[in-house]
């Protein structure tokens, strides 16, 4: 039995560096999205930076791991048997839960996470127990509801607070500095910056290194007794410093960033370290006292010592800190993370990653109706005085960036801010949950969310909110069927979910890297958003529509093929496969419209109005491309879903060949693309050409065996569609070849 709780701490630590892992790609978010956003350094320096902060934030870290301790169940009442139970429980579901959300993008609070695993788990053995002592235990004995509920209620405070404030400080920002803010800083730059660093150092001295190995209880109530001094010292030094700085040509907004994202990456580090090794490090020192104490006997053991304060060695701290810098600067699913925050709260219209849902729209429709009413009322000098502030004509952008350095200075300070608040007064605000929000409250402000763009915004965000709320509950159930099984199923049961957690990681993992190469994004689409150019936006222009025709009839050719043969073979579930993937691409072809519609503003007039046509022409045939193998696969899918008639033998054989010669025009003509042949495409259109004219030949041969009744109606009709929209789809193909040529040309 030694044995196997020798395994289970080797289990726990080994299941903590992929706990490390994950929560760093899903808190990277919280401090990386801002300087990233604006760009307000290259990529390799904000992520020095927050590598710095969150290495020194887990080394100074004093390790008061009390929540995985004895923050949700009341130790004394436990055995070391289920304290392993419960610990064990918590990490194999918390790894595989925050996978999960890294992999679809969507940030959540991993304080949350743990507490309602802890919850789950406690939970679930209090049950157990209270069911076997006859009435002398109690829920309240066994479990501290008051965290969960505590957790429960940061969540409302996080959401509703930190979008409010995000709104109306952005709002005051932008009214102080306008979109060109090089113009208007000269006159309030040093009071703004010296506020913002102070903010910064107020924000670290409460939350950052609250915690930290120095900070004695001594040198904590020095700092609570000299708060007004510290900050007044603070506000003049940094007000002169930051007006210094501006007189010597530096730009202290990106200052500001930095600095921000380097209190942030340390205030994660060293509070939030807790949630990543605070259970193995409680296992561990439940193990030792264990093994000290415990005369062998697991059973009968009570965990009385997890009460008392946690004092976490320093190599684990400093290993912890390796392993989150680590994760942080090679993980991709950190980078799809901060990948979502950024385009939803981004400054110009571009791709939008969320469709939209009933709700949002409503919502939409609410808020402009009120927005609207609301102009009418305001006098129309201050009218036009607000819109003077909020010309997007003047916004100064870093290349490529989302937004501008004044939103992301007043992002991060203002998360700062609210967390040190809450912090001070006790509040449980989660630091995911700000971060966010405010950075959704300031793009509202920043008239961001334009008509065609606030619908998808508004989905993505109840998206990732509604998220947070998932999160608990989900903790909770799996942590309570994981404590369950562990409880009664012992060392199997351990050895099963093990393998379940880790196989599950890695097919996350290649499941993710899979999907992250069929989705990305074309990285010309960007180029031309941020194209200044006319001449080098056009060359994106071109480059951004032959790759998606490339792209497009290489999915036309694959459809056609797997529907004709899925149909050919009465195979259901190939016709099935090939249904399901229609949406997406039927989405993409709207994006991409959409997403040229948006390009077309970067070019000349002339050029636009020539080469736009051409580009609605390509992509309306695209779309009935699309609705051609639509028909197919719906009348494919009915009937061998209904086990009807299958084709003659003579039927299958003439229509494999004209499978074979569609698929490869259809590869040729993908080929000319990806080559550049524009000019010279006559041999393919012949082929094209040659290929409609047997299709019409085949027609007239089957309508006359449809009316001498050789076969049945139903299969008859069945094959009479997929000749005609085979046809179909080799003349849209050869008009897409046509209009690619010209907008090709000069």
């Amino acid at each position: 039995m030694e044995t196997y709780y020798i395994l289970c701490i080797g289990l726990l630590f080994l299941l903590a560096i992929f706990d490390l892992f994950v929560g760093v790609s899903n808190d990277a978010v919280n401090f990386l999205n801002s300087a990233i956003g604006s760009k307000v350094a290259s990529f390799k320096t904000i992520m020095f930076i927050a590598a710095i902060g969150v290495f020194a934030g887990a080394a100074l870290s004093n390790g008061m791991m009390e929540i995985a301790r004895h923050g949700i169940y009341q130790p004394q009442h436990f055995v070391f048997a289920e304290i392993m139970v419960i610990l064990m429980a918590v990490m194999l579901t918390d790894v595989v839960l925050l996978d999960v959300f890294n992999s679809l993008g969507m940030p959540t609070s991993t304080t949350v996470s743990l507490v309602f695993e802890l919850l789950g788990g406690t939970f679930a053995l209090a049950m157990i127990k209270i069911s076997k002592s006859a009435g002398e235990l109690s829920i309240g004995q066994l479990l501290n509801t008051e965290k969960a509920l505590s957790v429960i209620i940061g969540i409302f405070l996080s959401v509703a607070i930190a979008f409010f404030f995000g709104a109306i400080v952005q709002y005051l920002a932008r009214l102080l500095f306008t979109f060109n803010y090089k113009r208007t800083s000269k006159y309030f730059i040093g009071l703004f910056g010296g506020f913002a660093a102070t903010a910064i150092i107020y924000f670290m001295l409460i939350k950052g290194l609250k915690d930290a190995s120095f900070m004695t209880p001594e040198n904590l109530k020095w700092v609570k007794a000299h708060t007004g001094s510290i900050i007044l010292y603070c506000m003049i030094a940094f007000t002169l410093l930051m007006q210094a700085l501006h007189m010597l040509k530096v730009n202290v907004f990106k200052v500001v960033v930095l600095l921000g994202t380097f209190a942030l990456a340390l205030a994660f580090a060293g509070n939030d370290l807790v949630n990543f090794i605070g259970v193995p490090l409680a296992g561990f020192s439940a193990f030792t006292d264990f093994m000290a104490n415990g005369n062998g006997a697991p059973d009968s053991f009570l965990m009385t010592s997890l009460n008392s304060p946690a004092q976490t060695p320093w190599y684990f701290l400093f290993g912890a800190g390796i392993i989150m810098v680590f994760a942080l600067t090679t993980s991709k699913k950190a980078h799809n993370v901060v990948k979502t925050s950024i385009n939803l709260s981004r400054q110009e219209e571009g791709e939008e990653t969320f469709g939209t849902t009933p709700v949002a729209r409503s919502l939409v429709r609410t808020s402009s109706s009120l927005a609207q009413w609301f102009v009418r009322i305001i006098p129309e000098k201050t009218k036009n005085w607000v819109d003077s502030r909020f010309q997007k004509d003047e916004l100064i952008l870093e290349n490529e960036a989302a937004f501008d350095v004044v939103r992301a200075a007043v992002n991060l300070v203002l998360s700062g801010v609210l967390i040190a608040i809450g912090t001070s007064l006790k509040l449980p605000l989660s630091t995911t949950y700000v971060t966010f929000m405010v950075a959704m409250g300031t793009s509202l402000a920043d008239r961001a969310w334009g008509r065609e763009s606030a619908v998808f915004r508004i989905t993505g965000v109840l998206s990732v909110v509604g998220g947070w709320f998932i999160t608990a509950g989900v903790a909770f159930i799996i942590a309570f069927l994981a404590a369950i099984f562990l409880y009664y199923g012992g060392i199997p049961a351990t050895a099963i979910l093990a393998v379940i957690a880790v196989t599950t990681l890695i097919r996350s993992q290649i499941t993710f890297k899979k999907k992250q190469s069929q989705t990305q994004s074309d990285p010309t689409i960007a180029k031309l958003m941020n194209a200044k150019d006319p001449i080098l936006a056009m060359q994106y222009f071109r480059q951004f529509f032959n790759n998606d025709s490339q792209q497009f009839l290489g999915f036309a050719e694959v459809q056609f093929v797997k529907v004709s043969y899925g149909f050919m073979n009465e195979n259901l579930r190939q016709l099935r496969k090939a249904s399901d993937s229609f949406d997406d691409e039927k989405d993409s072809v709207k994006k991409i419209k959409r997403l040229g519609t948006l390009g077309m503003r970067r070019l000349d007039a002339n050029t636009a109005i020539e080469k736009g046509g051409y580009f609605y022409q390509g992509t309306d045939f695209k779309s009935e491309i699309m609705n051609s193998l639509d028909r197919i696969t719906e009348a494919c899918l009915e009937h061998v879903d209904n086990n009807f008639n299958p084709l003659e033998e003579d039927q299958k054989t003439e229509f494999q060949n004209i499978t074979q010669a569609v698929s490869l025009f259809l590869n040729r003509s993908q080929l000319a693309i990806q080559e550049g042949h524009f000019d010279d495409n006559d041999d393919l259109f012949a082929e094209g050409n040659q290929i409609i004219n047997k299709l019409m030949g085949m027609k007239k041969s089957h309508l006359e065996r449809i009316r001498n009744n050789a076969f049945s109606a139903k299969t008859g009709m069945v094959y009479l569609t997929m000749i005609q929209e085979a046809q179909n789809i080799c003349a849209y193909t050869i008009n897409l070849i046509k209009v690619t040529s010209r907008l090709n040309n000069n």
